[in-house]
């Protein structure tokens, strides 16, 4: 061995865990601390303990919870995106459709759908109406995610 390059020896090096056991080993260092030992280590123990020192699990949680709020908030704007008090101007059906619609008193989905129940008849008697905004309006609500009435997806003649 040569001289003065290799560190000191202690052969009664302690070692410390943070469960507080101690005991003695040889080591070049004279006090050494530790987060598991064989002693509170979950393998040893056989107790469900999760050892986490660098933080990953909260991490991890922290990310669960992230992908869980963002979920709701999309289940949030899907309810919102189908809801009946949707104004029926975000349908941009075009300024004729919507106009006659407003001056026969429906402005929002939830009475479009309502009229839509007695059948196409009571939709198309809406003055300045047609069938071609009618076309417009169930192909917007069905893009939109809303139930059309039965009596609405007939076709009648």
């Amino acid at each position: 061995m040569r001289p003065g390059i290799h560190p000191t020896y202690y052969p009664n090096a302690k070692v410390v865990c943070s469960c507080g056991n101690t005991w003695t080993t040889g080591s070049t260092v004279e006090l050494i601390h530790t987060d598991v030992c064989s002693n509170c280590h979950p393998f040893y123990t056989g107790e469900q303990r999760i050892v986490d020192t660098e933080g990953q699990v909260d991490r991890f949680y922290r990310k669960l919870e992230a992908r869980q709020e963002y979920l709701e908030e999309i289940k949030e704007r899907e309810v919102a995106r189908t809801s009946p008090l949707t104004p029926i101007t975000e349908l941009e059906l075009g300024k004729r459709a919507e106009q006659a619609l407003a001056q026969a008193g429906i402005t929002q989905v939830g009475q479009a759908l309502e009229l839509m129940q007695q059948g196409d008849l009571a939709i198309l008697a809406v003055e300045n109406f047609g069938r071609k905004s009618l076309a417009d309006l169930k192909r917007r609500l069905k893009a939109r995610g809303f139930e059309l009435p039965a009596a609405a997806k007939e076709p009648q003649v």
